[in-house]
């Protein structure tokens, strides 16, 4: 299978609030392939196989202050959210938790969401997989 690279979308007020955490067009980005689904997101990153890969929804209607800046944790269910705008995004689960906030990879999370430009393209590529 080939790799597709999806690009986040930038609403400019997240821009902004990503700037001190190095969270830029250049530095982000998710990709579908290889059997893996991996994600940047500055500094933090997120790689798991995609046989782990439980589901995809699209979701969306963020708050900001939730959302903005570096990936947020979800206190409720753990999952983890790479936001670069409040408007839409791609809801993965997992059936394994997996690291991504944390260096040490103690947290996991068992769901990822990520503001892509194309969730379109980005949750068919995951079901086609």
């Amino acid at each position: 299978m080939t790799s597709r690279r999806f690009d986040f979308a930038f609403d400019p007020r997240y821009r902004i609030a990503g700037l001190p955490f190095g969270v830029l067009p250049a530095t982000t980005w998710v990709e579908v392939g290889d059997g893996r689904l991996r994600a940047r997101f500055s500094w933090w990153s997120l790689d798991t196989s995609l046989a782990n890969v439980a589901g995809v929804e699209q979701s969306g209607g963020y708050a900001f202050v939730k959302t903005a800046g570096p990936p947020h944790l979800s206190f409720t269910d753990r999952g983890v959210t790479f936001a670069t705008n409040g408007e839409r995004g791609v809801c993965v689960s997992f059936h394994r938790p997996v690291p991504a906030i944390d260096p040490t990879g103690t947290i996991r999370h068992p769901g990822a969401t990520f503001t892509v430009a194309d969730p379109d393209g980005f949750e068919a590529a995951l079901r086609d997989a």
